[in-house]
């Protein structure tokens, strides 16, 4: 995160660094690994004493490096945290065996949910910041990446005509039903929780989204609707208008069923 006129922790701005030399100072940090250096450290800082252990001084003792390297690479803590929690969130992804999508996509969300649980399970401080540490209305970018995923494969379900209400609603809900159970399990000590709570909160998600039959098989308005609604993107016979309000007339047909 490079800014000009570097704010140093005291708030103040160096009007003696100009953008070309600090600029440069930058490269030449990335050159000798330091940012890579600082979000590793601050990655063990938060999983042994979570995010207030990742303090500024702590850090740069860490990894070696002075105070100032950190803003002006980071700009400030709250882009130092970003850094961990997408550095955190990619380790964990690039740990998992990559697979294709099996033919079933629900079962590719039970994978996914299953998946999601293991994350805040292994690294309860990477997950609570990943997902709580944030203002309201405001989400990491590991967050928007991985909400992403899960909206990849609610799209796949909706065009195997097996989704039962609007994407956006479906996504939201596992969403919820996701973190909810996986805040609740890391609240609890590990002696005392309950291995069958993230299958029955799953399965629950899953039945509240889904039909058992796709739509081919068992015709209904709803069920094409909600079909149509998800391959309506891929159409460019419409014009953007058109596709808007064909989208509103879907999405009150696929919620007609409830």
């Amino acid at each position: 995160m490079e800014r000009e006129g570097v704010i140093a922790p005291d708030g103040n701005h160096d009007a003696s660094r100009d953008a070309s030399g600090e600029a440069n100072r930058d490269r030449d940090g990335n050159r000798d690994g330091n940012r890579d250096r600082i979000v590793a450290a601050a990655a063990r800082l938060l999983s042994d004493g979570g995010p207030d252990a990742v303090s500024t001084r702590a850090v740069s003792s860490a990894a070696g490096v002075q105070p100032p390297t950190i803003y002006r690479l980071f700009g400030d803590k709250q882009g130092l945290l970003d850094a961990v929690v997408a550095y955190g969130f990619a380790e964990y992804v690039s740990s998992k065996t990559a697979e294709e999508p099996s033919d079933d996509p629900v079962e590719d969300l039970r994978a996914g949910w299953d998946q999601h649980i293991g994350l805040g399970l292994a690294n309860p401080a990477l997950y609570s910041l990943m997902y709580g540490g944030h203002r309201p209305g405001v989400s990491s970018p590991a967050a928007v990446t991985a909400f992403d995923m899960l909206g990849r494969l609610i799209r796949r379900i909706a065009e195997a005509g097996r989704l039962a209400i609007p994407e956006e609603r479906a996504a939201a809900l596992v969403h919820a039903a996701g973190c909810g159970t996986t805040f609740t399990l890391i609240a609890t000590p590990e002696d005392r929780r309950d291995p069958e709570l993230s299958r029955t909160a799953r399965e629950a998600a899953i039945a509240a989204i889904t039909t058992d039959a796709p739509a081919a098989a068992e015709p209904g308005p709803v069920a094409a609707a909600v079909t149509l609604r998800a391959a309506l993107p891929r159409t460019d016979a419409l014009t953007a208008a058109e596709r808007g309000l064909l989208r509103e007339w879907l999405d009150r047909i696929a919620d007609s069923a409830r």
